[in-house]
């Protein structure tokens, strides 16, 4: 499925995002794997900081590709990782690596199961990749021209 049919279904919304709001995400996510490298802290906590840096990064990744979830629709966060193939061109390998960090931190929050320190270390692990990924297809994307937002009719 492609980005423009899931506007079209209502599962994203156009969005013209700024350098600023985009950039401002990447850093939000470089202090949250900052954090997550606490060694003191729990591997919950570390997990779940590593997984909002993991999400602030596909985040940023549908913002630059002029979209936003539709927070009003479950599953918006299944829906950032599975689109990383079309927002920025990882492999499809990867979202299912993606996936199960965000099975987990589901289970640890909404269920109490708790998180071992290879699953937080992996999470900030890839999330690092992630971020480094997003922005080099931001980076290599600036010398084009913007692409004028996409309409969701």
């Amino acid at each position: 499925m492609t980005l423009d049919n899931l506007a079209r279904i209502g599962k994203l919304k156009a969005h013209a995002a700024d350098e600023r709001e985009i950039g401002r995400l990447l850093e939000s996510a470089a202090r949250a794997l900052k954090d997550a490298s606490v060694a003191t802290l729990s591997s919950d906590s570390r997990l779940e900081l590593a997984y909002r840096a993991l999400m602030q990064a596909a985040l940023a990744a549908i913002l630059a590709n002029g979209y936003r979830p539709s927070t009003s629709e479950p599953g918006h966060h299944q829906l950032l990782i599975q689109m990383l193939p079309k927002t920025i061109g990882i492999a499809p390998g990867r979202v299912q690596v993606l996936e199960a960090y965000r099975k987990a931190r589901n289970h640890s929050d909404y269920r109490g199961v708790p998180v071992s320190d290879a699953v937080a270390r992996d999470c900030a692990e890839d999330a690092r990749l992630l971020l480094a990924d997003v922005r080099g297809w931001i980076e290599a994307r600036r010398t084009k021209p913007p692409k004028p937002p996409r309409s969701a009719s």
